[in-house]
């Protein structure tokens, strides 16, 4: 607005001129050339229809800028929260990519000299998800067929690194893969039961998760046991995942983690 006023300076320093000669002008007219001793603006004269008109369209310009300086600036707020929504997920999004990789990287460099083969089949695996991670992981959404293959990948890779007998179970029961979802979705609560379950099991290891679509919502479940002796720090990957949901979820989801002797679980349900 005020950027408007200082760009049109002189055209509104005319109007405000001319609005407040007319009555000064008609006034003095009135009353040095007619002689008359007072002068009084009404319906019941010309000159006051057209002096009352000109006010009121006066007014109504003014109220017309008003209200298109407020939908504007509106429409630029909703814009910069828009645009800052959008940062915050590409952060939340670049976050995720070193998150499942450096134990697998970590995990690798001991393998290359042990068995070069196996590490050289890692590799490869690691690099489709990689680049599925860097390339589809910054779209706004993917089909969930994609998302099913990024989630068999990572059970396989993980499944070849571990020197011990590991029951993996993920089904799948879609009625459509085609329907869209926000990338990366479950990956999180699947590294989380492999890091935090798996990981500090020595025997008797398992992770079951399950995922079920309908028209109205995409169900995720997945679960795990782990060692209660175990202490284990809370990461970054909820915490993004959580935040993530409510950016692209808003009102559209529900996320509940449940533990309860050494068994834990994790159920996501995102609505469409």
């Amino acid at each position: 607005m005020i950027k408007w006023i200082e760009a049109n300076k002189k055209p509104l320093a005319i109007v405000a001129v001319v609005s407040a000669l007319i009555p000064m002008l008609i006034t003095a007219y009135e009353l040095v050339f007619k002689g008359k001793e007072a002068v009084a603006y009404t319906f019941n004269s010309t000159i006051g229809v057209l002096i009352i008109l000109y006010y009121v369209l006066l007014i109504i310009a003014g109220v017309s800028i008003g209200i298109y300086w407020l939908i504007n600036q509106i429409r630029h707020i909703i814009q910069l929260k828009n645009e800052k929504t959008n940062m915050e997920l590409m952060h939340l999004k670049a976050q995720i990519n070193p998150h499942f990789f450096f134990n697998i990287l970590n995990n690798l460099y001991g393998l290359v000299d042990k068995d070069s083969e196996k590490a050289k089949h890692l590799i490869l695996k690691l690099s489709e998800m990689m680049r599925y991670s860097i390339y589809e992981g910054q779209r706004g959404f993917v089909t969930l067929r994609k998302e099913i293959s990024f989630i068999f990948n990572f059970i396989e890779l993980h499944k070849m690194r571990y020197h011990k007998n590991v029951e993996v179970e993920f089904i799948v029961e879609a009625e459509d893969e085609d329907i869209k979802i926000m990338p990366l979705a479950f990956i999180i609560l699947v590294e989380n039961a492999f890091k935090h379950g798996v990981e500090n099991l020595r025997q008797n290891a398992y992770v079951k998760a399950k995922l079920q679509t309908s028209k109205e919502n995409i169900y995720f479940e997945i679960e795990n046991n782990f060692d209660s002796q175990t202490t284990t720090e809370k990461g970054l990957g909820l915490k993004n995942l959580k935040r993530r949901l409510e950016l692209v979820y808003p009102n559209r989801h529900k996320l509940e983690t449940i533990s309860t002797n050494s068994i834990f679980k994790a159920q996501l349900t995102l609505n469409q």
